[in-house]
């Protein structure tokens, strides 16, 4: 029976227009077996189903990465414009329970007079007694937050000895029902000042990502206290300092420029600034000179901005606050040529380092897009060299790559135990985050070198360009060098020979992949983890590991330098050496067996050592001219 396969794949296509849900895309492979279908057919229905699904997984991923940047965007806009801090805490709350799916989210602030945490804002809280609940320092999940200010996540609370229990809290809990909670504190400067929450009535495990999110909403529920604080502290100021015009009009003016400022922020968000023109109006606002520094810049170092939450802190002539997310210290904006800054331009710096903050995370967040493309690219080279060359090519072209030049395949692995790959029993979340990190960074380098970087096997596989007069021994040890720099630990790499051009033969990749992984392998048995080397470093071991056995290049690189003087000087120096191993490198044997004197014998061991290096005789040198002498007497037999 005829089967209508282009109909039951384009159908694919209509589920993904309509969004539907995952389990309806059983429904076509279910179809087509009911009508008959082949074998083949139903398995390119279910390669098809898997390639929909993926699709379908990345649109919800990106769906969830545009809400999550929309509404930091839409809580910074409410900060640029707070008028009423209780509304801008309860759209914070709102957000942080929509975006985390939960079923409640609630913000508790300190209470200094009374030395414990008081709830101020809940979003789907339905018990009176849990709305109302104080919390003392060091009781419960909020109270361990406070006080030791880092976030706590348990997946059931009551079943979590971490903690401590108190009647009055697990009383409040239990009537609200509560199971899986996440705390992150709400931070100014190093000080803590409350609590924000996400819980649900059922166990639940948060991601990394989810604590991340919600961290950012603290820090904005913090900044909005901090800005409601210093607002009031200005109207007092302008209040008490009514009948000293001067004053009064010098305050105004720093909040007007404050304000201009927060226009001007608003306005390269919007037209798609970067952080250089941020910088540049920063400069012009504050009347200094600003530039945004990367993390391990020498003016970021000496700011020791490291944990500030983006407050500005001074160092000697030169202000700096920290440009950071979930943590991650990104870089700075550094003010030179104005010492003397007052709170509300320290404040305008904050802002605009928030401000700075959100632009790297929205051009990460393509960056990290582009990135997963040149991965697929590769994958496909590696997973399926049948592919049409020509549409492999033109997707190589788009990511600016020309895989018409030579390439050299590179195996990149961080040094340290492999239990297995990422997400396997026994891996550990070092060993995730390590194998994160390095395709991070491998991503980056092949994005700046016109190459394509991929996961792969507990490690991170890269195509780069081969540049002219370079050599695949040197892009190895350059890019374990620029690696091990930018992750600041060793990273060991392990090349292929040299792929001429592998548009017009994607099968060479998965070969030369082959060959690097086994110089990877090989690296790390001989003890040179952090180096990086091709087959062609390894000597004779070298031979084994490449597909090309290159025994000439061997040869000429182990005794070369004997061969070339003996036909220049007509001298015997080969012959000796293959005399001398062969009586156990005994110079009485040798002149026994070359019928010359014992002298004769040294001073030609001793021209030896001068054209091989003086450790020629150490068992791996000795062991590896004896193979070349072998093969090079197995060449001449040949040639005769």
């Amino acid at each position: 029976m005829s089967h209508d396969m282009s109909h039951d794949q384009a159908s694919y296509l209509e589920l993904l227009a309509r969004g539907a849900a995952a389990e309806a895309y059983d429904r076509p492979a279910l179809l087509a077996r009911a009508e008959g279908a082949g074998t083949e057919a139903l398995a390119a229905l279910e390669h098809a189903k898997r390639l929909a699904l993926r699709v379908r997984a990345e649109l919800a991923e990106r769906r969830r990465r545009e809400a999550e940047l929309s509404a930091l965007f839409e809580t910074a806009h409410d900060l640029a414009g707070l008028r009423d801090l209780d509304a801008v805490l309860r759209a914070i709350v709102q957000r942080a329970r929509s975006l985390l799916g939960t079923e409640v989210a609630y913000l508790c602030l300190n209470d200094p007079a009374a030395g414990d945490t008081y709830m101020r804002v809940t979003e789907g809280s339905v018990s009176a007694r849990f709305q109302q609940l104080r919390l003392g320092m060091g009781e419960g999940l909020g109270g361990l937050v406070a006080q030791t200010a880092r976030p706590y996540v348990t997946d059931s609370y009551f079943d979590d000895p971490r903690f401590q229990h108190t009647r009055t809290i697990d009383s409040g809990v239990r009537d609200e029902g509560l199971v899986a909670i996440l705390g992150v504190p709400l931070m100014l400067g190093s000080q803590v000042i409350g609590v924000l929450f996400a819980a649900d009535r059922h166990a639940r495990v948060f991601e990394r990502e989810q604590i991340a999110l919600l961290g950012s909403f603290a820090a904005h529920a913090a900044v909005a206290i901090d800005t409601a604080n210093l607002l009031g502290e200005t109207r007092t100021a302008l209040a008490e300092l009514e009948k000293a015009n001067e004053i009064i009009k010098e305050h105004s003016a720093v909040i007007e420029r404050a304000s201009d400022v927060h226009d001007r922020l608003t306005e390269l968000v919007l037209r798609g600034g970067g952080v250089h023109d941020v910088a540049s109006a920063l400069s012009e606002v504050l009347d200094g000179t600003v530039e945004f520094a990367h993390p391990d810049s020498p003016s970021v170092t000496a700011l020791e901005l490291t944990g500030t939450e983006g407050r500005a802190k001074r160092h000697g002539e030169v202000w700096g606050a920290a440009v950071s997310a979930g943590g991650e210290l990104l870089g700075a904006l550094v003010l030179r040529g104005h010492p003397g800054l007052d709170p509300v331009d320290q404040r305008t710096l904050e802002r605009a380092a928030m401000v700075t903050s959100l632009l790297l995370l929205a051009r990460r967040s393509a960056g990290e897009a582009e990135q997963r493309v040149r991965g697929e690219l590769l994958d496909d080279f590696l997973d399926a060299p049948d592919r049409d060359p020509r549409l492999l090519r033109e997707r190589a072209v788009r990511l600016r790559a020309d895989l018409d030049a030579p390439h050299v395949v590179l195996a990149a692995r961080i040094d340290g135990p492999v239990a297995g790959a990422a997400g396997a029993p026994g891996a550990t979340e070092r060993e995730t985050a390590d194998r994160r990190r390095l395709w991070s960074a491998a991503s980056h380098l092949a994005a700046t070198g016109q190459g394509l970087a991929a996961t792969r096997d507990g490690g991170t596989v890269l195509l780069l360009p081969l540049a002219p007069g370079d050599t695949a021994a040197d892009l190895a040890r350059r890019t374990a060098g620029q690696l091990g720099g930018a992750l600041r630990e060793p990273v060991t790499i392990g090349a292929s020979t040299v792929v001429e051009a592998p548009a017009a033969r994607p099968g060479a990749i998965a070969e030369a992949y082959a060959e690097a992984r086994r110089c990877l392998d090989a690296l790390r048995l001989l003890g040179r983890s952090g180096d990086g080397a091709a087959a062609q470093d390894l000597g004779f071991l070298g031979l084994l590991l490449a597909d090309t056995r290159d025994i000439e290049g061997f040869v000429d690189r182990t005794i070369g330098e004997v061969v070339a003087y003996d036909l220049r000087r007509g001298t015997d120096l080969v012959r000796t050496l293959g005399a001398y191993f062969a009586s156990g490198m005994s110079p009485a044997r040798t002149k026994d067996e070359l019928h010359v004197h014992v002298n004769t014998v040294a001073q030609r061991l001793e021209r030896v050592a001068r054209l091989l290096g003086p450790d020629w005789q150490s068992p791996a040198r000795a062991l590896e001219i004896q193979l070349a002498l072998r093969l090079h007497a197995m060449s001449e037999a040949v040639v005769r």
